[in-house]
């Protein structure tokens, strides 16, 4: 049998006769010019893109001269004014799809970088060029030209609709989120009940999924995944009340503008810093969140080593991909509402900050959420599926139960 040949054009690692981690290796990374010149090009990047954010500006108030414009525009044309709503209602709609579409691609490829470094894998630093960027495109394509294949057994009817199910509430729930100051696609006074109710449907896709595909395995992980979402949901609507009874009102950007200003001229006052109630509030809305998404360590529903990566075992092609779409749109809704309820929304850390227009402190602690829910993908166990439970009604509820009558508290003295 031929020897095996090593590429030395980058190295050599773990070789019998030179046998070194990545962490020995590089004890000293600011010593290599690679690095330092990798970190130059960081530098230089991030400061183009605050530059480039404050040139921008604040985006909402700039949008509505632009809409009044274009109408007078198109009635002096002799376009209905009916029309012109139904135009302008669409552009906003494309609009919103975008978000949770180009997240996705985004979610893909930052996690695989930041699986990359945390478990010191060289492939996702290489692959790809433009560190990586080409490989998550790649990928895209092939799902998309990918054959879709239904088995035999399937209702083919149900095993269609699922997907879609799964994924048109992940777009919807994004309607009352208030963006930046006047970027808000529905502004409701019910938003945070909408947002619950309409991401609660996609449940239905998930039984849908399990169910239509004819596959044991499969239903067994639709049906766990039915459990394990509606278990958490209580728990993450039960950790929102304190905020809700706090800011006195539903609408999400109401929330948002509730936590305005400083205490002494520096802290925020952001829920995240009101006394006991605000951590536990976070705390165990941020827990629920990772549960409803299925990720790691609740992932259960796809756990492969016991059910073949279970409800969307039987999917292929762009079906496959829904599904995916969805998790990591649900993953971006749910830092999006973490940043409204709990850090300001588009509040700045310290008042000499306020240079920055709303919108991209809003995705910055969004994104700074994100990172969250990747970094415990590669740092914590997966739960068994009992201990999975058992956490939710035995932990969870009680605690968030416990945090609503500490809220009553605490508004009673304020009162």
């Amino acid at each position: 049998m031929a020897e095996p040949v090593f590429n030395t054009a980058n190295g050599k690692l773990l070789m019998p006769d030179n046998r070194y981690w990545p962490t020995d290796k590089w004890k000293s990374p600011f010593s290599l010019p690679i690095y330092r010149n990798g970190f130059a090009v960081l530098v230089g990047f991030l400061s183009g893109v605050v530059l480039a954010v404050w040139m921008a500006g604040e985006l909402g108030p700039r949008i509505d001269p632009l809409y009044q414009a274009g109408v007078q525009y198109a009635l002096a044309a002799g376009v209905p004014m009916v029309l012109i709503k139904l135009a302008w209602t669409f552009i906003k709609g494309a609009v919103l799809l975008a978000v949770p579409l180009l997240n996705a691609l985004f979610a893909v490829w930052w996690e695989r970088k930041v699986s990359g470094h945390i478990q010191s894998r060289m492939g996702p630093m290489y692959v790809g060029r433009f560190q990586g960027v080409l490989q998550t495109a790649a990928d895209g394509l092939k799902l998309f030209l990918k054959e879709d294949i239904v088995p035999e057994c399937a209702d083919r009817l149900v095993h269609l609709l699922a997907p879609v199910v799964v994924i048109v509430p992940a777009i919807l729930a994004f309607a009352p989120v208030p963006f930046g100051r006047q970027l808000i696609y529905a502004d409701m006074d019910i938003g945070t009940v909408y947002v619950f109710a309409v991401a609660g449907v996609s449940v239905m896709g998930i039984i849908m999924a399990g169910w239509g595909s004819g596959n044991k395995f499969s239903l067994l992980g639709g049906l766990r995944s039915a459990a394990q979402l509606v278990s958490y949901e209580i728990p993450r609507t039960f950790s929102v009340i304190p905020v809700i009874m706090i800011a006195g009102t539903l609408n999400l950007a109401g929330i948002a503008e509730m936590q305005t200003g400083y205490w002494g001229g520096f802290l925020p006052r952001w829920f995240i810093f009101y006394p006991v109630v605000g951590q536990l509030s976070f705390l165990l809305f941020l827990i629920a969140s990772v549960a409803e998404t299925n990720r790691i360590p609740f992932d259960i529903p796809e756990a492969e080593s016991e059910l073949v990566a279970g409800f969307n075992t039987e999917y292929s092609g762009m079906k496959f991909a829904l599904f995916f779409l969805s998790e990591f749109a649900y993953v971006l809704l749910s830092c999006l509402l973490m940043a409204a309820f709990f850090f300001g929304g588009g509040e700045p850390p310290l008042p000499f900050l306020n240079f920055i227009p709303g919108w991209a402190w809003f995705f910055a602690k969004a994104l700074t959420l994100m990172f969250c829910f990747l970094w415990f993908r590669w740092t914590f166990p997966r739960f068994r599926v009992d201990r999975l439970m058992d956490f939710n009604w035995k932990f969870l509820l009680p605690v968030s139960l416990l945090n609503i009558a500490a809220a009553g508290v605490f508004l009673w003295f304020l009162s």
